[in-house]
């Protein structure tokens, strides 16, 4: 016992190590934690004896629920809001088309049967949440034209669909089920969205009207409401996935208390599941079987990548004008994941008779995905000119403000500005602030109290860093044209007394609001309010 828990902490250690390897050569963090299961698998320098497919599928079953989950979670609403269509057709409707598309293939090329080149499309079909949001975030690589909330939205509400498919082939190929085939049909997608709303809304009514006496009981409290919104549609015969990324993007996008405090913990949950997912996946697999088919995995993503994949994102993204540009980089972001392995580990523990290696050969697949398509993104992102380096990937995040360390603020000093010709030492700041940098003429400045602001400079003011404290939190509003805020006076909204708008980001320029102050379209308000404040007569 003592000996296993030794090798858990080596594993994790040395997976937390290799990220920084990753992060220095773009390689995604998840693959390497594959390759390191590979090593202390069977096959590997470890020799550990791991061959239990319906263990595995147990575990990485439940790993997926906390990963789906805080993809959604973690889902900026707003950003995602002008690409949802396009987005959510992908994850649907592109799928089934992936699925067809490569079932075909299978089956007419590899001379696979056609239920079995079926069940191998319906098990790729979908792209992967984790390691798309591992290659944004981790090279901070933002899209043009809101591409990034695309992937983001894409990737993680497709899995749901991929598993839908999987589970009906199943059926067809044989599968008992307690359930019949247009029941499960039924089931998978209305209990999934109705159960995922009702836990969502339940769950935040819940946690806003509890009062937890011990810290920590929150974060527990929502663990336990997202396995039980990913159980019950799950006895039912319903898409658990499906239930709790619904349940996810709703509660991502709430003013919830404490939601520093979740986010963090669920960053670390999420973090541990990668790690638990991948390393056994590769634990699982059997190295010494690859070879025997690598030339049909590679031949399944030569398909995907240039032919099902394209077809799927054309289909879709041509009528809505998407760009040959962005197409080619959603075309790119196409990345095979975890998801994929963890159904066809399902397809080997149910009763089905297959005639093909179908684990190892989506393992291959996935590592080859990864390897290439995920090592090179950035790379086909920037030679697409789709890379917008003007502003942070990490808006497209809820978590953005908990990732980003607000310490500095920048300043620009216009014509006619109350600091324009003023002498450091004679600005008025707070006795925590510091006047740390200036940008003149694109040469960076350290000012003393002598030094004389003029027009055109950018001062960075330092202070101490805001900790969201209980109750309040700081959140961004954006005004679209049909935002009703459009056109009005900040005096003449009505908001709670618990709220105030406390900047104003218009363009270039940094506003500091009063009740005379009239909001513009594309204006971005930042909003301080306590967490149970509702902000009244919100129209995007």
């Amino acid at each position: 016992m003592n000996e296993a828990l030794l090798l858990c902490a080596i594993v994790i250690l040395l997976c937390i190590a290799c990220s920084g390897i990753s992060q220095r050569y773009g390689v995604p963090a998840l693959f390497i934690f594959i390759l390191l299961g590979m090593l202390f698998g069977t096959d590997g320098l470890g020799k550990i004896p791991f061959d239990n497919y319906a263990t595995a599928e147990k575990l990485c079953s439940t790993a997926l629920i906390v990963i789906i989950f805080y993809g959604g979670f973690g889902t900026n609403w707003k950003a995602a809001k002008p690409v949802v269509g396009k987005a959510i057709l992908l994850s649907t409707f592109g799928v089934l088309v992936t699925a067809v598309l490569t079932g075909l293939f299978c089956t007419f090329v590899l001379k696979m049967s056609s239920l079995e080149g079926l069940l191998v499309g319906a098990i790729i079909s979908s792209t992967d949440a984790a390691t798309v949001f591992s290659i944004l975030r981790s090279k901070k690589l933002n899209l043009k034209y809101n591409t990034a909330s695309l992937l983001e939205i894409e990737s993680g509400s497709n899995d749901p669909c991929s598993y839908m498919l999987t589970i009906l082939v199943l059926s067809l190929m044989g599968s008992t089920h307690k359930y019949s085939f247009g029941y499960l049909l039924f089931a998978q997608i209305v209990y999934g969205v109705l159960f995922g709303i009702f836990f969502a809304f339940a769950t935040l009514w819940l946690f806003n009207k509890l009062k937890f006496l011990t810290g920590g009981l929150d974060t527990i409290f929502m663990l336990a409401a997202v396995v039980m919104a990913y159980a019950v549609p799950t006895i039912l015969g319903g898409n658990g996935y499906l239930s709790v990324y619904l349940m996810g993007i709703i509660l991502g996008n709430q003013n919830i208390k404490n939601k520093i405090t979740l986010v963090h913990f669920f960053d670390g949950v999420t973090g541990l599941a990668q790690i638990l997912i991948f390393f056994l996946l590769g634990l699982l697999s059997f190295p010494s079987q690859l070879p025997k088919v690598l030339l049909p995995s590679i031949a399944i993503v030569l398909f995907l990548s240039f032919i099902a994949r394209p077809i799927a994102v054309a289909l879709f993204l041509t009528p809505a004008k998407a760009s040959l540009k962005q197409q080619g980089v959603v075309n790119f972001g196409g990345l095979r994941g975890a998801a994929s392995i963890v159904f066809a580990i399902l397809a080997v523990t149910s009763d089905v008779f297959v005639e093909n290696d179908i684990f190892h050969i989506v393992f291959c697949i996935v590592l080859l995905s990864m390897a290439i398509q995920g090592t090179l993104l950035p790379f086909a992102s920037r030679k697409l000119d789709m890379v917008d380096d003007a502003t942070n990937v990490l808006k497209t995040f809820n978590d953005y403000q908990e990732e980003t360390k607000l310490q500095f603020v920048k300043l620009s000093i216009s014509k006619g500005h109350v600091w324009e010709n003023y002498k450091v030492n004679e600005l008025s700041l707070p006795i925590d602030m510091r006047l740390s940098m200036l940008l003149r003429e694109n040469k960076t400045l350290i000012p003393n109290g002598d030094t004389v602001l003029v027009k055109g400079d950018v001062v960075i003011l330092c202070a101490p860093q805001f900790d969201e404290g209980e109750g309040t939190s700081l959140y961004e509003e954006y005004l679209g044209i049909n935002h009703s805020w459009v056109s009005k006076k900040i005096s003449e909204l009505k908001l709670p007394k618990d709220t105030l708008i406390i900047l104003i980001k218009r363009g270039e320029e940094t506003v500091v609001p009063h009740g005379e102050t009239i909001l513009k379209e594309d204006d971005i308000l930042v909003i301080n309010t306590l967490n149970d404040a509702k902000i009244g007569q919100v129209s995007c």
